[in-house]
Formats: C-alpha cells, sequence, structure tokens
C-alpha cells in the first residue's frame, strides 16, 4: 500500500522549468507543493499558507552567485517561522557555503543539477523532522498539563520521607537509578518523580514495557 502523502512544500526559486520540475517530482511525496518565482511574496505567502518544507534558492538577481540573498530569506524566515524546515538550493556551492548554511538553519543543502533521490531524501528528511518535533512539542504540552494535574502525593509516613528525601538527592544528579518492588506498587510514578526533578524535566520521559518487547526485537525497538 503506497504511503498517504503528506505536508506542505513551498518551491522559491527564479526558474519557471526548476519550479515545474521539482512540483512534479515532489507531488509523488508531499500533500501540497507551492512554488514562488520570487522571494519578495515569500513571507506574505507564509503568513497565508501553512508550510512545513521550504526548497529556497539562494540567488535570484542576475549575474549574483554569492548566495547572501539565501542567507538573507533563510534568516528572515528563521526568524518569523522557527518551526519551517528549509532546504538550500544552489548551482554555485562549496564547502563554506554549505557550512555557513547550516550554521544559519538550514537542515540541508542540495546542488544543481539533482539527483533526484537526493533531492527527495532531503526534503522528505526535512519533512520527517518537522513533524517529529511538533509531535514533540505536542506530547510536551500534555506532559505538562498531566503534571500540572497530577502532582506526587507523598503522604507523611516516615518510610514516605525517607524515599523523598532520597529522590530529591538522586534527582539532581546523573547517576543511573534502578527502582525494585512489585507490580503495583508505584514504581513508574517514582521514576517519573526523580525526572520531574532532574535537568531534564523539560524533556519527555518515555516509558518502556520491557516484559512486553521480545528478545530478538530488543536492539531495533530501543536503538533503531
Amino acid at each position: 500500500m503506497a504511503k498517504a502523502k503528506e505536508g506542505t512544500l513551498l518551491v522559491v526559486d527564479d526558474n519557471r522549468s526548476i519550479l515545474s520540475a521539482v512540483q512534479l517530482l515532489m507531488g509523488n511525496y508531499f500533500a501540497r507543493v507551492l512554488t514562488l518565482s520570487s522571494p519578495n511574496q515569500l513571507l506574505t505567502t507564509l503568513r497565508r499558507e501553512p508550510v512545513d518544507v521550504i526548497l529556497l534558492d539562494m540567488n535570484f538577481s542576475a549575474g549574483i552567485n554569492t548566495g547572501n540573498e539565501g542567507f538573507y530569506w533563510l534568516q528572515e524566515i528563521h526568524r518569523n517561522y522557527p518551526d519551517i524546515k528549509i532546504v538550500l538550493f544552489t548551482a554555485y556551492a562549496d564547502i563554506d557555503m554549505a557550512v555557513r548554511a547550516m550554521r544559519d538553519g538550514a537542515v540541508d543543502f542540495v546542488v544543481k543539477p539533482w539527483d533526484n533521490e537526493r533531492l527527495v531524501a532531503a526534503l522528505q528528511g526535512a519533512y520527517n523532522l518537522s513533524r517529529s518535533q511538533r509531535e514533540v512539542k505536542q506530547l510536551k504540552e500534555i506532559k505538562r498539563e498531566l503534571t500540572n494535574e497530577e502532582p506526587m502525593f507523598w503522604g507523611s509516613s516516615p518510610a514516605m520521607m525517607r524515599i523523598r528525601e532520597m529522590v530529591e538527592k538522586v534527582a539532581a544528579t546523573d547517576a543511573n537509578i534502578l527502582i525494585t518492588g512489585e507490580n503495583g506498587t508505584g514504581k513508574e510514578m517514582l521514576a517519573r518523580e526523580i525526572h520531574n526533578r532532574s535537568a531534564r524535566h523539560r524533556e519527555l520521559m518515555v516509558s518502556v514495557d520491557m516484559g512486553a518487547l521480545p528478545e530478538t526485537l530488543f536492539e531495533s525497538e530501543l536503538f533503531g
């Protein structure tokens, strides 16, 4: 079964033949492919259209091949729409330009004339990164809501006070922590409390049911 097409790609290039070729190619992978022959309408288009990935040419003025126009628009997009992923597109490339592109926020750099597989891989990779970061942001919001609604209830028994004191000590460290106990005693709850008090509390904590993982799938499921 063919994979459903997702996401919106915007291609910005002053060569209309290139716009048509990329639109035809990437229409097989993206739900929508928009094109612009000039970057002057770029920000206006982004205010109107939800875009996930931009393929951005680096030179728009005849006789100028410095790439400075592309870098300017890269910075403008990044400043106004930091979640949009940008792949730069140019026929005049060198290592310094590629390094600067990554430093300024591009996720990839494709040289013309392009290889179709390379271009598809770069743009799909940019979209997958956009989607993953969006999902993580949503999960963080859910985590924040759950954390606010369900704080840890410690009680007042001496045993729980000793555990609480230990949690406060170990949560501030990077030590590996093993929590043991019978099923239903609250091991995962305690692990979440340690995470919420740690330096990583703004990140997601992922719980894995090890008993549900077959030995043959252990490595691939946890480490890809």
